[in-house]
Formats: C-alpha cells, sequence, structure tokens
C-alpha cells in the first residue's frame, strides 16, 4: 500500500477579469497511481442545496508538467473527471470557472473585484482530503490585494491544512475597504466592495458590541483572528458562515433607514452566532462533510432557527436597539409565520430534512405546502426559552443549553443526534419534552403563542383594521404593465375556484382592478358576496364566479399586559434583562 502523499497545488489568476473567468491551473505532485480521480462539490455547508458548481467549468485539459504533454481523461459524471496518470508524477489540470453570480455562495470576478468560495472552484481528490492544499492567487493589477482567512506562506500564496479547511475559506481579491477593530485582545476586521451609505464607525461600535455579548454567551472566542467581508450590492441579501469570517451580502443604500440597518445587524449577529451554532456545534450527519451529494440532517431547525431566535435577541441585548423595537421584530416575524398556509402542511422536523429539495427552490406554490425551519424553528427556540425560564424560576435559559451543547459537541467539534439534542435541553429545563417535540416538530400543530406568553406577562394581538375586506386569496404584482398572479392561497376562495398564480387579473364584476385597487375594490362586498373575476389564463381569457371568505388576520403584535402579577413582573423582567 503506498503511503507517500502527493502535494496539492492551486494557482488562480484571472488576467481579464471582465470576461468573469478565473483561470485555474491545479498542479498534483510526487502522484504514484495509475489512475488520478478529481471531484469538484456540488454544495457548500451552511448552504442545503446542490448547486452543481461544475456547470460553470469550462476548457478542461490535463497536462504531464514535465513533459507538457497531454494525458488522456475522460469525465465520468458531472463533477468527477478521471485521469490516466500511468508514469506520470507530475500533473498539471487547468480549467476555467464562470463567474458572474453575486451571492455569499457562488463567484464573483468583473473589473473591480475577484471573489470566489472553495467548493465553487476548487476539485478534491477523494483520498487527500485530509491533507494539505496550496493557493497562489495571482491577481490581475499591482493594486489588487487579497483577504482570505487561510495562513499565509508567501506573497498571495497560502495553505489549507485540508480540503474542508479550503472550502472554509472565501477569497476576495481587489481594491476592498478594510477597517480593523479589536475585541478582547483579537484582531477583527471589516472587508468591504462596493460603495454605499454605511456608516462604518456605527458599525464598528455595534459590531464590537455583538461580539461581546455572544463571546458572554458561550465564554469565548473560537478563533485567533476574524473578518466582516461586505458585498455591497444593488438589492443583494445574504449571509454565509465560516470558521474565521462570514460573507454577506447587502443593499448599499440600506443602512441610514433604522429598520433596515436593524436587519443588517440582525444578519452580522445571525452569522456570527454560526460560529459556534453549526460551525462547530453541528449535527452528527455534518459531522464530517460528503461534497458529491446532499448530506440529509433533520436538525436544520436547530442550526438555523435557534440561530434566528439569537439574532432578534442578541442586537437588543448590545443595545443596539430598543426594547420596542424588540418585540415589534417578534410581532412581525409572528405575523408572517401566521400568514403562511403551509404551516399546516409541512411539520418543521420534515422541513429541515426537505431543505435540499424545498427551501431554496421555492416556487408560486410553495407557501401552500412548507414552512420554513428558520421561521418556525425560531418560535420552537422562543417556546423553550420560556419553558426553562418558567421552571427554573428565571435562573436558567436557553443560553444555558447553548453552553452546554458547546461544551459538550462544540469545543470537540463532535456531531450530536437528534437524541442528544434533545437529552441536552430536557435536562436545562427538567422536563421530558416528548409531547412538545411530537406537537411541535413532528406534527402541524398549531404554535400556542399566547398559552406560552401568558406566564411572562405577554399577550398576541390580532391588528384590527377598518381596511379590513373580504378574503379572495390572491396576491398581485404588477409586472411589465400587467396586474400578475403570484400566489394563490390553495384553501381560499381564489384556490378553489382554479385561479393561479401566473394568471393575469383583469376585472371584478366587470371593472378593471390590479394591486393598486383591490383591497379598496373587495371593501364594497361582504362575506359570502358572489362576485366575477376576469383573468387571462394561459392567454385564455375566462371569468370565474368566486364567493368570498369572511376577512382574514394577517397582522399581529406582542406587547405587555396593562395588568401583572407578582410572578408575571419577575419571569418578565427575566426575559428582557435589562434594557
Amino acid at each position: 500500500m503506498n503511503i507517500q502523499q502527493p502535494d496539492i497545488y492551486y494557482q488562480v489568476s484571472m488576467e481579464n477579469p471582465e470576461l468573469h473567468l478565473f483561470q485555474v491551473n491545479l498542479t498534483v505532485s510526487n502522484w504514484v497511481d495509475e489512475i488520478l480521480d478529481i471531484i469538484m462539490p456540488v454544495w457548500t455547508p451552511g448552504s442545503y442545496l446542490v448547486r452543481e458548481y461544475s456547470k460553470n467549468l469550462q476548457e478542461f485539459s490535463a497536462l504531464d508538467a514535465k513533459t507538457n504533454q497531454s494525458i488522456t481523461w475522460q469525465k465520468k459524471s458531472k463533477n468527477h473527471w478521471q485521469i490516466e496518470a500511468k508514469n506520470t508524477k507530475e500533473i498539471k489540470i487547468s480549467y476555467k470557472i464562470y463567474a458572474n453570480e453575486l451571492t455569499v455562495r457562488t463567484n464573483h470576478l468583473d473589473s473591480t473585484h475577484g471573489y470566489f468560495n472553495g467548493a465553487a472552484l476548487f476539485f478534491y481528490i477523494p483520498e487527500y482530503q485530509h491533507i494539505p492544499h496550496t493557493v497562489s492567487i495571482i491577481p490581475p493589477r499591482k493594486d489588487w490585494q487579497v483577504t482570505t482567512s487561510l495562513l499565509k506562506i508567501s506573497h498571495n500564496t497560502f495553505c489549507a491544512d485540508c480540503f474542508d479547511t479550503l472550502v472554509d475559506s472565501p477569497f476576495e481579491i481587489g481594491t476592498q475597504e478594510i477597517d480593523n477593530f479589536v475585541v478582547s485582545d483579537k484582531p477583527h476586521q471589516w472587508v468591504t466592495w462596493g460603495k454605499g451609505n454605511l456608516d462604518k464607525e456605527k458599525l464598528i461600535k455595534d459590531t464590537k458590541a455583538i461580539i461581546e455579548k455572544e463571546e458572554e454567551l458561550f465564554g469565548d472566542l473560537p478563533y485567533e483572528d476574524y473578518f466582516f467581508l461586505l458585498h455591497l450590492s444593488g438589492s443583494g441579501f445574504g449571509g454565509l458562515e465560516h470558521k474565521k469570517c462570514c460573507v454577506l451580502n447587502y443593499p448599499r443604500f440600506g443602512f441610514r433607514k433604522k429598520d433596515k440597518y436593524n436587519r443588517f445587524m440582525q444578519l452580522v449577529a445571525h452569522e456570527f452566532f454560526h460560529l459556534w451554532n453549526v460551525k462547530r456545534i453541528r449535527p452528527k450527519e455534518l459531522e464530517n462533510f460528503d461534497y458529491s451529494k446532499e448530506n440529509y440532517t433533520a436538525s436544520l431547525w436547530f442550526c438555523e432557527g435557534v440561530t434566528s431566535y439569537y439574532d432578534i435577541f442578541i442586537p437588543y441585548r448590545a443595545k443596539v436597539y430598543s426594547r420596542k423595537t424588540l418585540l415589534d421584530l417578534l410581532s412581525k416575524d409572528i405575523s408572517q409565520y401566521l400568514s403562511i398556509p403551509g404551516r399546516h402542511i409541512q411539520p418543521l422536523r420534515e422541513s429541515s430534512f426537505d431543505a435540499w429539495i424545498k427551501l431554496y427552490r421555492r416556487d408560486a406554490y410553495s407557501n401552500n405546502n412548507q414552512i420554513s425551519y428558520y421561521l418556525k424553528g425560531q418560535f420552537i427556540a422562543l417556546f423553550l426559552d420560556l419553558i426553562i425560564r418558567k421552571n427554573s424560576g428565571g435562573k436558567k435559559c436557553f443560553d444555558d443549553v447553548m453552553r452546554e451543547m458547546w461544551q459538550r459537541f462544540g469545543i470537540d467539534e463532535i456531531g450530536y443526534t437528534e437524541e442528544e439534542l434533545k437529552g441536552v435541553i430536557e435536562e436545562v429545563a427538567v422536563q421530558d419534552l416528548t409531547e412538545f417535540w411530537d406537537l411541535y416538530l413532528n406534527s402541524t400543530q398549531e404554535l400556542p403563542f399566547n398559552e406560552f406568553f401568558k406566564p411572562f406577562g405577554l399577550k398576541l394581538e390580532a391588528k384590527t383594521s377598518k381596511d379590513s375586506h373580504p378574503y379572495l386569496g390572491i396576491l398581485i404584482q404588477k409586472e411589465g404593465g400587467m396586474e400578475k398572479i403570484n400566489f394563490v392561497d390553495a384553501n381560499s376562495p381564489a384556490g378553489k375556484v382554479g385561479i393561479e398564480a401566473g394568471d393575469e387579473l383583469l376585472a371584478i364584476d366587470g371593472f378593471r382592478v390590479g394591486a393598486d385597487n383591490i383591497g379598496d375594490r373587495l371593501r364594497d362586498y361582504q362575506e359570502g358576496d358572489e362576485i366575477e373575476v376576469t383573468i387571462f389564463h394561459q392567454d385564455e381569457l375566462k371569468s370565474l364566479m368566486v364567493t368570498l371568505d369572511k376577512a382574514k388576520v394577517f397582522s399581529y403584535q406582542l406587547k405587555v399586559m396593562d395588568k401583572l402579577n407578582d410572578n408575571q413582573r419577575t419571569l418578565l423582567a427575566n426575559f428582557f434583562g435589562e434594557e
């Protein structure tokens, strides 16, 4: 059995960045086997969708690096290349990657910068994922600098101790702005590409407060240095966690208004919280990554839902926003949840497991048959937090669950099972949670918000409006001069007569109607009235008779009760902490 390990060296250049093509050269030295198999990942950790990164690959070639002669190769599958390497100890593989998709999970190259994720650019050799990989960057211009979390070993040359680390270390190459700051004697950076209306001084102040609160929760910062990479784009939104950095995409002019700035700081808190929850505290199924296919787990509700719960509370604890804003944000999320019919169809555990085929592949029908594990998982974390606080008289909270998960699984990066996760929460709650699990994770039982809120002096109230109207069950958006129906509640009056997303709405009872005035028109009717709805359905003019339903409530507000008893007052103060 051969025990000699090869050397794996990547060179990445971008001679004409305007063409959006990364030139990648992979040199494998000290190769002794007759066959070299190389595979490109189909997904990247933290984003649970097969993205088929090899679709962007072109102009593949393989050479004997010593003789510069071509080597025979064949493509075995969509992302698997096999090279005949008999008597060839040094193999040079060249290819180009088209990079014109600006998201946190993909690659982007233009005249202003180059950004790439390891999973979307590099091959791995299956039996040698565990060994070091070296990467050299050749920028197109002298003023372009390289930002990455990898160990720098020489000018623009970096080393990853294994392929997992390479995938976990994105690269930003260009003239990005770098702002340095220190938290707990550790260096941090904001690395920003693009122009916008971001107040860097305020950003750094609030970021430091968020880091300090999350460090306080877990007890330590599990890195020596860290950077936040921010892409300021026209309308993008997203974040992706890594062990020593995170990547954020946000609208360049989305910082002036307070609500939009708060949303951004939630994104910062969310991705930073993933340092612990997901990057180190992770399900058993994600303990070791298989980059060639889906990695199924039913625990994404904990990975993402719990993190979403904390991304609301951490900025509040850090005094980024007030208690009123906290209540408004919770109210907004609850209103969104209660407006989605799919909560009655898809259990939370199933939502987690089916992320690969549903969450990232939404269509016009999705709200009818699925619910986000981010959104519902957030409320399960809230309920569990309230249970723990109530059972302990305010002496414990969900923070204790996270600390215990960190000690048992995160520090040594040991994957947890569903049973182990439930067991830790039960230990902290001092309660058997089997019934809770069956009701709220394994079934579609409606979440009883006020039942959990009442002991804390909180109540969820439906917002009544003078402008309410009978329910038709459609959402409309103007598209190129047309009034396009983009969602139909499957169990609504419109859904029951066959109106579909994609139809063009023309009139109600013979009069033109659209997104701007449909609410006003429906207010002229009562529950039970029959109206004629005229549409174009696949270019066919149709008039359908629809019986209107009673008005629906889609907006709720979480409030503190007017009168509190002593227990409620104590628990409420404990829940909110110091403002």
